[in-house]
């Protein structure tokens, strides 16, 4: 799998997610993007909880899209890859893939935009340039990989 290097996280399909089709209900998706593949990956990067905790810094979302490929069902394995695509003084946008573990397919992608805050003043403040270093190597690791498929793209209806 070419996307081996890049930061991964497991989880497993709780029932409660599932919703009345029998299928993992659309808004739990998010529910496993945000709380282990961005917490996940946040915590490795050190912008997680933890820093919160000592520098009160921390992230808001700017804005996600989710793209749902293929069900899943209460107790599949699962498997996320996080992908930095690009990133600012201020600002990461990333893409996670989650992948049904056991089979191999992808069940949905997540692309997010996120910003540094500064939980005092709740305003964007700029990275460390320790910070930026990790980001970097991170988004060098994903070079090889390219900008993964959907990426950026809008909604709408083809005709």
């Amino acid at each position: 799998m070419p996307d081996t290097l890049l930061f991964a996280s497991t989880a497993v399909v709780k029932p409660e997610w599932i919703d009345y089709n029998g299928h993992m209900n659309m808004g739990y998706y998010l529910v496993a993007f945000d709380h282990i593949a961005t917490d996940s990956y946040f915590d490795f990067l050190d912008i997680g909880v933890a820093h919160l905790q000592t520098s009160n810094h921390s992230t808001f979302t700017l804005g996600s899209n989710i793209d749902f490929i293929h069900e899943v069902v209460a107790d599949d394995a699962l498997r996320f890859t996080t992908q930095l695509v690009d990133y600012d003084t201020k600002r990461l946008h990333y893409f996670h893939t989650m992948y049904h573990a056991d089979e191999g397919y992808i069940a949905a992608t997540n692309e997010c935009l996120t910003m540094y805050i500064d939980m005092e003043t709740r305003r964007g403040t700029g990275f460390t340039e320790e910070q930026l270093q990790r980001f970097q190597e991170q988004l060098d690791l994903g070079k090889h990989l390219g900008v993964p498929a959907g990426f950026g793209r809008n909604l709408g209806i083809r005709r």
